[in-house]
């Protein structure tokens, strides 16, 4: 073989050796890609939806993120945080109140047109739920955007700041068989 062509591969072997390194970090510790399975999100984020998530975000009231399940081992869910450490949180007639200020949840709206005649999310408070009137230190409360078909913090309880994997910043669009989006 020619000392041009073997510099040349080894060009290449390097280039593709430090691409591989640089998603791998990338990958690890700024941004992952995940898919959404179930319809806890749902109008928000459908079964099957593509989403990538920063692992670099500091999170805040009502980001959508994405954590590993509380109750179920090798699973991750993705939820709403709806409390942060020290907020207190109330559900009455289908209005949030944290720290006693009522929120709006325009994230609700479909799913409120869509059930007229009942409400979505049944009246609680924090304590009732978890025997906390805070939420704690290191720790979120977390609700899904279908309240009516979401297992969330009203059943499993708070998370762990240590389960989040990241922030949901994109979403991909499932294509159909003729590569439209559905």
């Amino acid at each position: 073989m020619k000392e041009s062509t073997k510099k040349e591969m080894v060009s290449w072997v390097k280039s593709f050796a430090i691409a591989i390194i640089l998603a791998f970090i990338c990958r690890q510790f700024l941004f992952s890609p995940t898919t959404v399975f179930g319809e806890s999100m749902a109008p928000s984020f459908l079964d099957h939806d593509r989403v990538i998530i920063s692992k670099t975000s500091k999170i805040q009231l009502f980001d959508v993120i994405v954590f590993r399940a509380p109750d179920a081992e090798n699973e991750h869910y993705i939820k709403r945080v709806i409390g942060l450490p020290g907020d207190s949180i109330e559900m009455k007639n289908d209005v949030l109140y944290i720290n006693g200020k009522a929120y709006k949840e325009p994230y609700l709206d479909e799913n409120k047109r869509n059930n007229p005649s009942n409400s979505l999310t049944e009246d609680f408070s924090l304590l009732e739920k978890t025997g906390k009137n805070k939420v704690p230190e290191n720790m979120l409360f977390v609700m899904g955007d279908n309240r009516l078909n979401s297992k969330d913090s009203r059943t499993f309880g708070f998370i762990s700041n240590d389960s989040v994997i990241g922030e949901v910043k994109f979403r991909f669009y499932p294509l159909n068989e003729i590569g439209m989006p559905k």
